[in-house]
């Protein structure tokens, strides 16, 4: 478990995180989202040890991390403008990393540089930067870290490459129990990934929560009434309508708790035609952050 309490930096004036408490839960897959410049890189850096908060701490299994080589065994950290020594190759860049990582895997090195087709002795120099965001990965996931950081690591992969990325993240939570964490602006990227999301805006947390959670708390109906639908219709019952939309004769309508009584008050009122439907991720976002006084499209976009 990573546990951030109250962590702040600055950089000169400028402050890339203020006042940032979450907890991210081991073997799960946690989702960092938020525009550029929310301080989601500067967070992982943080979390990797590579730089200190200026005030709070950032516990790892209840140890500090920063300028503790031991706790810093359990991450890796794949960053987003990714660093390869010059002309080295991606053998080369193994055995670099063999040193630090004791357990790093090269026999699985070797096989997942097969089954990506990347060649071993080529210089990374000329690698596309998808074939250089895969290597990253491969680099990573070698090295057998409990927590693997991975920084718009799916930025510039083609769709192939993204799924099997993804598959061998299961696959690694499912038999070692690792903990990845994944920093990216695109929230559909992550929706079918990702366990818990934090939403990051300006340096603060604007949410931190389970998505399934999410997705209970909060029920979509879209229905056709010949007939003017208002907020009070539901008030009476006493049903939580977050939102309230109408296309012509068409009314979509989000509610937070009371679920149950918000289908049975629709079906009281007699439309012609209702059905109840999931929310995507980003319809849970703009939701909560509407809730919160915040406007999701300012933020993401």
């Amino acid at each position: 478990m990573i546990e951030i309490n109250n962590v702040s930096k600055k950089f000169d004036d400028i402050k890339a995180l203020d006042n940032i408490t979450m907890n991210i839960k081991s073997k799960s897959i946690f989702g960092l989202v938020g525009s550029n410049g929310a301080g989601k890189s500067t967070l992982m850096r943080i979390i990797s040890g590579i730089i200190s908060p200026d005030d709070g701490q950032i516990l790892l299994e209840e140890h500090p991390i920063y300028e503790n080589a031991r706790i810093k065994q359990k991450v890796f950290y794949i960053s987003d403008e990714q660093y390869f020594i010059k002309n080295s190759t991606p053998v080369e860049m193994a055995g670099f990393y063999s040193t630090f990582y004791k357990e790093f895997s090269k026999n699985r090195f070797i096989r997942l540089m097969n089954d990506f087709e990347l060649d071993p002795r080529r210089k990374i120099d000329t690698f596309s930067k998808g074939m250089k965001k895969q290597l990253s990965v491969i680099l990573g996931l070698c090295c057998k870290t409990d927590y693997i950081l991975c920084d718009e690591t799916f930025d510039g992969l083609d769709p192939v490459a993204r799924q099997a990325v993804k598959n061998l993240l299961r696959e690694d939570i499912k038999s070692r129990g690792i903990t990845p964490i994944i920093a990216s602006h695109n929230l559909r990227e992550l929706e079918d990934i990702c366990d818990h999301i934090g939403l990051l805006h300006k340096g603060g947390v604007l949410l931190s929560k389970d998505i399934i959670e999410m997705k209970l708390e909060l029920k979509k109906v879209q229905c056709v009434f010949n007939k003017d639908l208002q907020k009070q219709d539901f008030a009476d019952n006493g049903i939580n309508i977050i939102k309230l939309d109408r296309r012509a004769s068409l009314y979509t309508i989000v509610s937070k708790e009371n679920n149950d009584n918000l289908v049975r008050k629709i079906e009281s009122m007699k439309p012609l035609f209702y059905e109840v439907l999931p929310l995507s991720l980003e319809e849970i976002f703009i939701t909560e952050t509407e809730v919160a006084g915040y406007d999701i499209k300012s933020i993401m976009l």
